[in-house]
């Protein structure tokens, strides 16, 4: 048993695409999602700490980079239906639990395995490093419907899944890290010119005033 499986498996990641079954300008994989999170929750630690909070950054660093490693034994599962009742949500975390503990034990060295149990494990907590990881995910996906809608895409779901995006990182408005989207990041993405400009702009403004 060594570490090759796992290292091979990355390549997984890469087939995997986003937002399975709809039309889309851009196309984009798991790998890509993990590290643009990452990238994304690295920005959002620096703004915590410079509002004079502590970050763990091996644990932010972690909980990003490996949020979606699971996706690779079940795929990247569309939100609503994930997340359609609670039922089927734990039944699916429970799934990904089972299978992540089972590549662990016979996969990983037994030297490295309580490391990747964290890592594997879901990081989506009330840690500050999980709540960051909540809203750098939230706003990857947010971009990544913004592209679409931006490129013209005749496709719904991506206004939903904007809302839905933006929605989420709302949640976690008392984070200082998230005033600052408010504030800085979003003002600078409604300049942008695109053809449903008024229309996002005035769902945006909605859900804050919300």
């Amino acid at each position: 048993m060594g570490m090759h499986q796992y290292l091979q498996s990355l390549s997984n990641l890469e087939t995997l695409r986003r937002a399975p079954g709809y039309f889309k300008y851009e196309e984009h994989s798991v790998a890509e999602h993990s590290f643009k999170v990452t990238e994304a929750a690295q920005f959002l630690g620096d703004v915590e700490e410079n509002a004079g909070n502590k970050i763990d950054w091996r644990m932010l660093y972690e909980k990003a980079l490996n949020h979606d490693y699971t996706e690779r034994f079940i795929g990247d599962i569309k939100t609503p239906v994930k997340y359609a009742t609670p039922t089927l949500r734990e039944m699916l975390a429970n799934v990904e639990e089972s299978l992540s503990e089972n590549f662990i034990v016979n996969e990983i060295p037994e030297e490295f395995q309580d490391a990747y149990r964290r890592r594997l494990s879901e990081g989506k907590d009330d840690t500050l490093e999980g709540k960051i990881l909540s809203v750098a995910d939230k706003l990857d996906l947010l971009y990544e419907s913004f592209g679409e809608i931006q490129k013209g895409n005749p496709e719904a779901v991506y206004t939903e899944i904007y809302q839905e995006s933006l929605k989420t990182i709302l949640e976690f408005s008392d984070l200082a890290s998230v005033q600052y989207i408010l504030q800085e990041i979003l003002p600078e993405l409604l300049t942008e010119d695109f053809t449903d400009k008024d229309k996002i702009k005035k769902i945006t403004l909605d859900i804050i005033k919300k």
